[in-house]
Formats: structure tokens, sequence, C-alpha cells
């Protein structure tokens, strides 16, 4: 879309809309970090209010395709990383995306089970449990910091051996792979901690997923999660029931 083709398209619709889809056809293809354009220069170009072009730009930053950098200005994001609902590893979603896993351990040592760790994982209130936590990266990116508890009377020499690199892999090779579990999601802001670790400023919005994954019917996982909410978009199929059809 030419300039003028566009003008003509803002003398003859909502201005906010036209402006905002005309700079999302210069951004789209765009490197990651490429700045976009002045707030002035598209006041100028269309003849519009400062104001009607921060509400266009506003809107591609709430989709993700620009992001604006304090003190800076804003800039082309970097492509989105859809997340699935379903039950898979990190390192099979990265892989999946052509991206490279690593992970990084923060902690690993034996606990105790509290109230919700035992009542999640089927165990008694104090129970003996691994505690494993590790920042979890992609193309060298942190992407989200992982808090994993396992049964040690299920796992009794998870501490003992070195960390799996992927713990779906090293279910497979107890025999115990999830076969099925359930997920919650809620939005929260990072902690000073949570910051440092992801590389966000403090606040930033972030995803906390729950996850309790079954082998069959024994409860072989609870995992809490932090990702970095500026770096995923959350995906989840739906499907209307048939009495509704």
């Amino acid at each position: 879309m030419s300039v003028a083709d566009a003008k003509e398209r803002v003398r003859r619709g909502r201005k906010h809309v036209l402006v905002r889809e005309y700079v999302r056809s210069l951004v789209v293809s765009a490197e990651p970090g490429t700045p976009a354009p002045s707030e002035r220069d598209l006041a100028e170009q269309f003849g519009v209010a400062r104001m009607t072009v921060r509400h266009a730009i506003d809107a591609l930053v709430a989709q993700g395709l620009l992001e604006r950098i304090p003190g800076r200005g804003t800039f082309v994001t970097k492509p989105l990383i859809d997340m699935q609902m379903r039950l898979s590893a990190f390192t099979e979603e990265m892989e999946r995306r052509g991206k490279k896993p690593e992970s990084k351990t923060i902690l690993a040592r034996r606990e105790t089970a509290g109230p919700g760790v035992a009542r999640a994982l089927e165990l008694e209130e104090g129970s003996p449990i691994a505690h494993w936590e590790r920042l979890r990266l992609a193309d060298g990116m942190p992407m989200a910091i992982q808090h994993v508890y396992l049964s040690l009377d299920l796992f009794p020499n998870f501490l003992e051996d070195a960390q799996p690199s992927s713990l779906y892999f090293w279910f497979a090779m107890q025999d115990l792979m999830p076969t099925w579990g359930e997920d919650s999601v809620t939005a929260a802001v990072a902690t000073e901690q949570e910051a440092a670790l992801l590389e966000l400023e403090p606040g930033s919005p972030v995803l906390h997923i729950s996850r309790r994954a079954f082998c069959r019917e024994i409860a072989v996982e609870v995992t809490r999660s932090v990702y970095r909410a500026d770096r995923y978009t959350l995906w989840v199929p739906v499907l209307r029931p048939e009495h509704l059809r």
C-alpha cells in the first residue's frame, strides 16, 4: 500500500485503524530490532493528530508486532513462540520450532512436601520430595523458570544422578512417561529475582503455568513455571459440545 493510497483510505475510514494497517505493512516482514516509523513522521504523512498515530502504534504493541523500549524508542519485536496447551516437554516444543533448547540448574535438593505439593502429588504432607529449579532457554534466550517437584518415594535416585536435559525423556527411561495431565494458567508480574533470571524489567508481565502430570493413574510430576509473556502466545484449541451443535 502506497502512502497516497493510505491517505485516501484515511479520508474514508477510521483513521487510527488505517494508520495501524499501513504501519503493519511496513513492519510485518522487517527484521527484529528495526525501528518503527516515528509518530511525528506518520502524523505529518497522514495529516492526523499524534494521538491518532499513538493509538495505532499501541495496537501493534498489544499484538506483539512492536515493542517500546524506554529511552530508546519503538522497534519490531522478535517472533512470538506459540505455546500449545498439550502434554509435551519444553525440549520437544523448542525443537519442533527449530530452536536449540537449553537448561541451567539453579537448585536441586531434597525437601518435604507442603500441603499444596503433597495434595498434587497425592502424598502425605511432609513426604520426601525432590525440588529441581532450572532456567529454560531457547537459542540462548531465557524463556522460563521451572520448579519441578517429584516424589522421592517414587524416584529415590533422582537427586543422586545427574539431572536430565529432558525430564520427559527421563520419565520414558523410567517407564513412567506422562499420559495425561492438567495445566492452569494465570497472568502475573515478574518479581525482582524472576526478572533477573529472565532478563526482564521487574514488574514485567509473565505467565504462571502450573502442571500436574500422570502416568496412567500415578501422579509423577508437579511443575510450576514462569514464562516470559513477551515471547509467548498461548494457543488453546476449543471444541463445541455435541449437544450444542
